[in-house]
């Protein structure tokens, strides 16, 4: 179906089809050239696209920001820099650090040998 079928279908105006393709919401086009044909499959695409932003309370350009996170790996080491820059995540614990916690914890819950008597 051409665009303003789709659109009519879901409920929104072709241009925030247009908008949610340009922002990589929808599968890519198969065929180089051609004009995009909405199938069941694209439909989907959008309809799971819109739950997700309703139910996350977030805008089309933030869920493809979140796409782009989750699919380039670069741009998700410079997020979680942030993330942990700003307190939002956690730094990821080294195996010696643990290992130098657990060692201390220890050291502080050992009970003193009773002293001798002189």
């Amino acid at each position: 179906m051409r665009i303003t079928e789709a659109a009519k279908r879901l409920g929104m105006s072709p241009r925030m089809l247009r908008y949610r393709e340009a922002l990589g919401l929808l599968p890519p086009v198969r065929e180089q050239g051609a004009h995009r044909r909405f199938g069941q499959e694209e439909l989907a695409a959008v309809a799971q696209a819109v739950e997700l932003e309703k139910r996350f309370d977030v805008s089309p350009a933030e869920l493809a920001f979140a796409l782009r996170v989750l699919s380039e790996p670069a741009v998700a080491a410079a997020v979680r820099d942030l993330g942990v820059r700003i307190g939002r995540i956690q730094a990821p614990r080294r195996a010696l650090d643990f290992e130098k916690e657990k060692a201390l914890r220890l050291l502080r819950h050992t009970p003193e040998p009773p002293r001798r008597a002189r």
